[in-house]
């Protein structure tokens, strides 16, 4: 695995310097070039890119400054599938700016730190979750793994260095599975992972969002394992080449007030904002919502203790996949730069900095059961084809008598989500596992989680989808 990721980061290096034949410092006395590395189907950077390229935040913030300087300022965009690239990118000097999951931004912190110009430091969160649920294993519809154990032997895809790969091992080692000897993974970018699980090429797949909810939503996947039962924070987060920024702070400033403008954005217009990323991406809207939709992803900046606290923990995992240099996580982490937009927007970064309550949950009034959404770990959300706004549930069984009324009514339901009962995931309620428990209808996001609450509550009863529909009361 060591050999496999330094041949990785070897191969994206060399593919960079070919890519880019022009340095990004190369530039006029009055011509700035910005580059930016992104990746527009990982959905929890949209904020640092997807959402903020298509809204054009960033160039906006630099036109002003150009108003006031007459030094103009020159945006490269640059998408890639992982972060791994990005980094090589980074190491050569080629990218100023990029966003990435806390795994590869590790390797970031390491990989560049040997090189002045190529040094980079930890600036900004773009979406992350407490509990690490936006990272998941899925398998085939029909294969007969319900747990973890069950993949002893058999071939992982997932991409060495990624998110996606950092909590497989975590998660494998939890459940007393040695990750080197008792899975074989297979390092590989995720389309390419995808297009293995479906031929059987391998038994299961490792990713971050938005994959497993890709393949889950087009029938070729089911969850087997969401990250949220690891309960460790997972968070993609920006960097920036430190040379660039001390040569630069105007650029840096700008970019942090962009991504200040595309998360209230998406904060404030959820639906909006998912119909936007998954136009320039290319993903379903309906996926792009599960994640960047009330209850899913938490978008939120700032650099919180927690986060920065998991990538501490991460550091074992980054000396498990190859000799990197040790790296200072206190010196990595800096938010002055952060700080200084939010002051400059008159907002109180340590009130920001101090919760983890996601600013994005589903509220209103539930217009079938006729109740106020009060409980976000209960609160659905129907989205109807043909309707300008999504219909808030007050709990799973709303939701279901939500979507039995709607089809009744000859309406095309285009998603329904609802929270896994034990971890709180947002999830296709569709795709869900529900239990019956009296008069209860609980939904969770894999048969494990079902199997568990069976096993506490004696009595209750695993029901198929058309099932919980119809009972629904």
């Amino acid at each position: 695995m060591k050999r496999t990721f330094a041949a990785l980061l070897s191969a994206a290096t060399v593919a960079s310097l070919a890519a880019c034949s022009l340095d990004s410092q190369s530039q006029s006395d009055d011509t700035v070039r910005v580059v930016i590395g992104y990746q527009s189907k990982t959905i929890n950077t949209v904020t640092a890119g997807t959402l903020l390229r298509a809204k054009g935040f960033l160039e906006q913030r630099l036109a002003d400054l150009t108003n006031t300087t007459d030094v103009e300022y020159n945006v490269e965009w640059q998408d890639y599938d992982t972060g791994a690239p990005i980094t090589a990118q980074m190491v050569a000097e080629k990218i100023d700016i990029g966003s990435m999951g806390d795994y590869p931004l590790l390797i970031n912190g390491s990989k560049t730190q040997a090189n002045e110009r190529a040094r980079t430091e930890l600036v900004s969160v773009t979406g992350y979750s407490p509990t690490g649920s936006l990272n998941m294993v899925v398998v085939p519809p029909a294969s007969p793994a319900t747990t973890l154990d069950d993949l002893r032997g058999q071939k992982v895809s997932a991409s060495v260095g990624s998110a996606g790969h950092g909590y497989l091992v975590q998660a494998l080692t939890q459940d007393g599975i040695d990750p080197n000897t008792g899975v074989e993974v297979l390092n590989q970018q995720p389309q390419v992972g995808a297009s293995a699980l479906e031929s059987g090429q391998v038994q299961a797949l490792s990713q971050f969002v938005a994959w497993p909810g890709l393949l889950v939503f087009q029938d070729k996947a089911k969850l087997l394992y969401d990250g949220g039962e690891l309960n460790v924070p997972t968070f993609h987060g920006v960097v920036v080449r430190t040379d660039y920024a001390n040569r630069h702070p105007e650029v840096l400033d700008a970019f942090l007030q962009a991504q200040l403008d595309a998360t209230d954005f998406l904060n404030d217009n959820p639906l909006e904002a998912a119909e936007i990323v998954a136009d320039s991406s290319g993903l379903p809207q309906e996926v792009v919502y599960l994640y960047n939709g009330p209850g899913g992803t938490s978008f939120d900046p700032t650099l919180k203790p927690l986060l920065v606290d998991a990538l501490r923990g991460d550091v074992d995992y980054l000396k498990s996949i190859g000799d990197f240099a040790e790296l200072d996580i206190d010196g990595f982490a800096s938010d002055a730069p952060l700080r200084k937009a939010f002051d400059e927007r008159g907002l109180e970064y340590d009130t920001t900095l101090d919760t983890v309550v996601n600013p994005l949950a589903v509220t209103g009034d539930d217009p079938v059961c006729g109740v106020a959404v009060t409980d976000p770990r209960l609160a659905g959300e129907l989205w109807i084809d043909g309707r300008d706004s999504t219909q808030s549930a007050a709990n799973p069984g709303c939701l279901l008598r939500a979507i039995r009324e709607a089809s009744t009514n000859g309406e095309q339901i285009r998603a329904a989500y609802v929270p896994d009962t034990e971890f709180g995931t947002r999830w296709f309620a569709d795709k869900s596992v529900w239990v019956s428990n009296g008069a209860d209808l609980l939904p969770f996001a894999t048969a494990a989680g079902a199997e568990r609450y069976i096993a506490a509550h004696p009595g209750s009863t695993e029901v198929d989808y058309q099932e919980a529909l119809a009972g629904a009361v």
